[in-house]
Parts: C-alpha cells; sequence; structure tokens
C-alpha cells in the first residue's frame, strides 16, 4: 500500500461516544495509529447504543475501525502509568473525560505538555472549560437545544431535533482539523500545543446565519421543514403520482426558466405577488397552491425531466434503503468492506480522498483486543 500522509503518527485516545472517536477515526482512516483505551469489560459506553449491526452497536461500528483498543482502568495508578507510558511515544494525546477529570488523573494538557513538550492535546468538552455550564451534562440533543438548533429544526407545529449527533460530529470536525493544525505548527516549532473544542462552540459556529438573521433581521427564521426561512420555492414537492422532488430556485433566472420550463405557466413569472425573491416568500402559501396545481398533472418522472431540462436544482427525497443503493456511491467505488468481530462489514469509504492511495480500513476493534500487543511494544522499550 502507498503511504498515508499520516503514517507513522502514534495517537493515544480516552475516548467513549462520538465526537473524539470521529475525530481519532479520520485521523486513522489517514493513516495513524490509534490506540484507543477502554474501560475493562464494557468498554466505550457506545458500544452499548443499540446491537443492530449483527449485534454491534451502528455508532462503534461508524467510528472506531481502524484503531487498536487496550483495556485499562484508569482508577488504578497502575493504569495511569501504562497511559504516560504510551505517551512518550505518542505525537497526539485525545480525551473527552467529564470537565476536571483529566487534570485529577494527572493527564491535563498542562501537565502532559509539561513532560512531553512535543505532544499535542486535545480535550473535547460539553460546554468548555469555563463558564457557568462548564460541568453540565452535554449529550447531543442537549446541545442542539441549548445552541437553538432545535428551535428552528422541524415544523411551525413542531420542533425537531436533527436526525444525526450534529453537536458530536461538529466537534468531532473541529478537533480533527485543530489537531492536524497543531501537528502542522509543530513542524515548525518542535513544540507540542493544547487544542480544547467544546460540542457548544461548535453547533453555535454551525448557526451562524440564523444567529445573523435574529440578530439583526429582528426574527428568528421560521420551521419549515424542507422549505428555506428566507427562499421561495424551496423544499420538497410531490408530483401527481405521489414522487417527492427537492428543488431550490436560487435566482430570478431560475425562477422564470422554472415558470416557463417546469410549470410551463409563464404568466406566473410576471405574477406581481411572485415578481421577487422577498415577494415570493411572502406569498409562501399562494405560491404553493399555484405550483401544486400544475405537478399533480404530472407523473414523477416527467417532473424530474423538466427540472433537469431547464437546469433546476433538485434531489430526489430518499429514504435510507434508496442511500444505500444510490447510484453515486457505486458509481465511484464508494462502497468497501472492514472486518470486524462480527464478520466483514459494509463501509463507506472516508470523504477525504487522496488518488492513488486508498485510506486504511482497518478491522473494527473487541474491547481490549489489542491490550497484550500493546504492553509487549511498551515492553520492548524497557
Amino acid at each position: 500500500m502507498p503511504p498515508l500522509p499520516l503514517d507513522g503518527l502514534v495517537v493515544v485516545s480516552c475516548e467513549q461516544a462520538v465526537a473524539a472517536p470521529l475525530a481519532t477515526r479520520h485521523l486513522a482512516d489517514l493513516g495513524a495509529r490509534v490506540i484507543k483505551v477502554e474501560r475493562p469489560g464494557g468498554g466505550d459506553f457506545a458500544r452499548g447504543y443499540d446491537r443492530t449491526v449483527r449485534g454491534m452497536s451502528s455508532h462503534f461500528v461508524w467510528l472506531n475501525r481502524s484503531k487498536e483498543s487496550i483495556a485499562l482502568d484508569l482508577k488504578d495508578p497502575a493504569g495511569v502509568e501504562t497511559v504516560l507510558r504510551l505517551l512518550e511515544r505518542a505525537d497526539v494525546f485525545v480525551q473527552n473525560f467529564a470537565p476536571g477529570a483529566a487534570e485529577r488523573l494527572g493527564l491535563g494538557a498542562a501537565a502532559l505538555r509539561a513532560r512531553f513538550p512535543r505532544l499535542v492535546t486535545c480535550s473535547i468538552s460539553g460546554y468548555g472549560g469555563s463558564g457557568p455550564f462548564r460541568d453540565a451534562k452535554a449529550y447531543d440533543l442537549l446541545i442542539q437545544s441549548e445552541a437553538g438548533l432545535v428551535s428552528i429544526t422541524g415544523t411551525e407545529e413542531a420542533p425537531a431535533k436533527a436526525g444525526i449527533p450534529a453537536a458530536d460530529i461538529g466537534a468531532g470536525m473541529y478537533a480533527f482539523s485543530g489537531i492536524l493544525a497543531a501537528l502542522y505548527e509543530r513542524d515548525r516549532t518542535g513544540v507540542g500545543t493544547e487544542v480544547e473544542v467544546s460540542l457548544f462552540d461548535s453547533l453555535t459556529e454551525w448557526m451562524g446565519y440564523p444567529l445573523y438573521y435574529a440578530e439583526y433581521g429582528g426574527t428568528p427564521p421560521r420551521r419549515t421543514g424542507t422549505s428555506h426561512a428566507a427562499i421561495a420555492p424551496y423544499g420538497t414537492f410531490a408530483a401527481g403520482d405521489g414522487t417527492e422532488v427537492v428543488l431550490s430556485i436560487q435566482n430570478e433566472r431560475e425562477w422564470v426558466a422554472f415558470c416557463t420550463d417546469v410549470l410551463r405557466t409563464p404568466g406566473l413569472a410576471v405574477d406581481p405577488r411572485f415578481a421577487t425573491g422577498a415577494g415570493r416568500v411572502a406569498e409562501r402559501e399562494a405560491l404553493q397552491a399555484a405550483i401544486d396545481a400544475v405537478l399533480s398533472t404530472l407523473k414523477g418522472e416527467e417532473f424530474l425531466d423538466r427540472l433537469a431540462g431547464a437546469r433546476i436544482a433538485h434531489a430526489r427525497q430518499r429514504e435510507l434503503a434508496d442511500v444505500l443503493t444510490h447510484p453515486q456511491l457505486s458509481a465511484r467505488d464508494r462502497w468497501t468492506e472492514v472486518d470486524s468481530p462480527v464478520g466483514p462489514l459494509r463501509a463507506l469509504r472516508p470523504p477525504i480522498t487522496l488518488p492513488g492511495r486508498p485510506a486504511r480500513m482497518g478491522a473494527v476493534p473487541e474491547v481490549g483486543e489489542h491490550t497484550d500487543a500493546i504492553l509487549a511494544w511498551l515492553g520492548e522499550r524497557g
């Protein structure tokens, strides 16, 4: 296999759940050796979220391929000492302990970098290391609620959380990019640094447009389902046979083309109620009714053909079963297999691609599967 960008990098991670494992899995995909420290017995509690993948957790399978698992009791000083011995050889240390726990264990960033100056440390928390919410529980739904994401998601009648762990994913990706930036700096300075990421900070960054909209517009964006608070027509529309299609009209040229070439009702384009983007948003219900009147006479394939011919941005509203067989994934060879304790499993290749250098797609580990081998590796150091 051709070398990957992070070959030779050693990452030690005291991690569980989603955010930290996502960050380190991306490092592993790019070649890093990731040593995952787990509790003896149960291990990462995400292992128990569900049993849908032949008895394994879907979250754990997604987040933990290509890692080595060592089982250590960090309530025992001997377990902490083993982590410190690992860090003598490590380039990066990641942890998402509860606030203050790393310091109590002697694994806080300041203490570690005093002992290992080249070490890059990354701490992932719910709300950051200070402030009134420092010690608050920080599950993904709670962060989505505190950051306002739930308030703008769903329908006018009912708010909803995002269907994926958005706060965890945001924090994991910022941790991944922050670690890479710190490693780049270390190459220039010879000294490691501390990276801090919180779920709350990550998600409030993602809430940038709604926050600006609310502060300077005076009102928050409306909850509009798959529609858009500031653009119309935008969202899910159904043809007469029930085929659901998502479309987005972003400018006046597209609006005219949509009316003329898709709806074939050119008079709609010059209707004074819909002559501007702001007008179409203000008259959303009347606009929807006018569009539905035409679409009810079309079959799905005809609707899709007209959209494609007019070069209007659109997509099928697919169920997950459809995504599993999506032709774009198949055409680009995005599926492969990884090994696991329950046998080979299908897995998507990571989104970062390096032509001619396939990502590492190693096995999903069992709890403590590599403990003996890692301890032997430490023993070789003498």
